[in-house]
């Protein structure tokens, strides 16, 4: 079957979607390699102005999906920039969302791996995950967004309380001196730090599905402000907890943060396991995320049933999952991601948004 025409959703869920969809394995390593590329604990200025950037980035896309209601990316590239480049331009995002997809999957499984099933093989925890996720999918973004509903507000909170009782490692001398060496670090950092906002994309598509898409800019924002305001405080937690030496030498550095402690007479002493329990499922809806884009743009790119495109998925998947050989391609596969975001962003968006102004420009010209 073809995509239901009633499968909308309503400006909150829209938000929560985009917000769980950047809410990825980001938040685990980011620390580091933000810190790494600075090597000054001025990263939570670079994350403030890396944000503010990814919302002007965000308030064009909204601009121009609402120009094509209720389609898709998919659907106007073709109109604007002609049905084969536009096609073959959106195929390119496909393969984005499906790199993604099996990034955010086996970064699910190397923190399992690590921390909990030490010698399970890789296979065995991502082809479980991939159906389950296969299975969501099938049941439209609308299912989606109501799973991420119940899922982001928990994650919220274990968060936050795992923030909160780290206080007590928190030195304020480790994020001192501020602009020690100047901005230079800050822009240098800048980057990495528009990087963990990879997947904004998804507003491309999201837009169609709203039930009220004048109310996207105020929805769209609203759902990168979350992430902005968590990577923000996480930045700022383990940085001022580890020390930059420590953040920049941890493989995990929010979750080492979380170990380092114990809280005696709680109900849950070691707070990294629920921490970790939440976030393996934080990352699945990530996974979810792009599982659904890359199925929904075959879909439209070749007007095929979406159902049978969300079972062909599942083995493309799998060996998408699998590319990486060790944590240090998975690490290496992040940057390249966060480099192939920005390129859709020059190769994608830019002409198009280009190009349709050019053409309305025209138009008005005519008239």
């Amino acid at each position: 079957m073809f995509l239901r025409a009633d499968d909308k959703i309503t400006s909150s869920q829209a938000a929560v979607f985009l917000t769980n969809t950047l809410l990825g394995a980001g938040i685990l390593t980011m620390p580091r390699s933000i810190t790494q590329e600075m090597k000054t604990p001025d990263s939570w200025l670079t994350i403030l102005l890396g944000g503010a950037a990814i919302m002007l980035v965000v308030l064009l896309m909204v601009k121009l999906s609402q120009q094509f209601p209720g389609e898709t990316i998919f659907q106007y590239a073709g109109k604007i920039a002609g049905r084969v480049p536009g096609g073959a331009l959106c195929l390119l995002l496909v393969l984005y969302f499906v790199i993604v997809a099996g990034f955010e999957i086996r970064s699910l499984a190397e923190v399992t791996l690590f921390f909990l099933l030490e010698g399970t093989p890789i296979w065995a925890m991502v082809i479980p995950f991939i159906w389950a996720g296969a299975y969501l999918v099938c049941g439209g973004i609308n299912a989606i967004a109501r799973v991420y509903q119940i899922v982001l507000p928990i994650t919220i909170l274990v968060l936050l309380v795992s923030y909160a009782v780290s206080l007590r490692l928190f030195n304020i001398n480790n994020l001192r001196p501020v602009l020690g060496e100047g901005f230079a670090p800050v822009f240098r950092g800048l980057k990495s730090s528009i990087l963990v906002y990879s997947g904004c994309e998804v507003v491309l598509t999201l837009v169609a599905f709203m039930q009220h898409p004048q109310h996207a800019v105020k929805a769209m924002l609203g759902g990168i402000a979350i992430p902005l305001g968590l990577y923000l405080l996480t930045v700022i937690m383990v940085v001022g907890g580890l020390s930059i030496d420590c953040v920049i030498t941890s493989a995990w550095p929010t979750i080492d943060l979380i170990r380092s402690f114990e809280v005696t007479g709680f109900f849950v002493e070691r707070l990294e396991f629920p921490l970790m329990v939440v976030w393996l499922i934080q990352m699945f809806c990530t996974f979810c995320s792009f599982f659904f884009q890359a199925s929904l743009g075959i879909s439209q790119v070749f007007r095929l049933p979406v159902q049978p495109v969300i079972l062909a998925m599942v083995p493309v998947l799998f060996l998408a999952t699998m590319v990486p050989k060790s944590q240090q391609d998975l690490i290496l596969l992040g940057d390249a991601i966060g480099w192939g975001s920005a390129g859709l962003f020059l190769l994608l968006f830019v002409p198009l948004l280009v190009v349709w102004m050019i053409r309305v420009k025209g138009l008005k010209q005519h008239v």
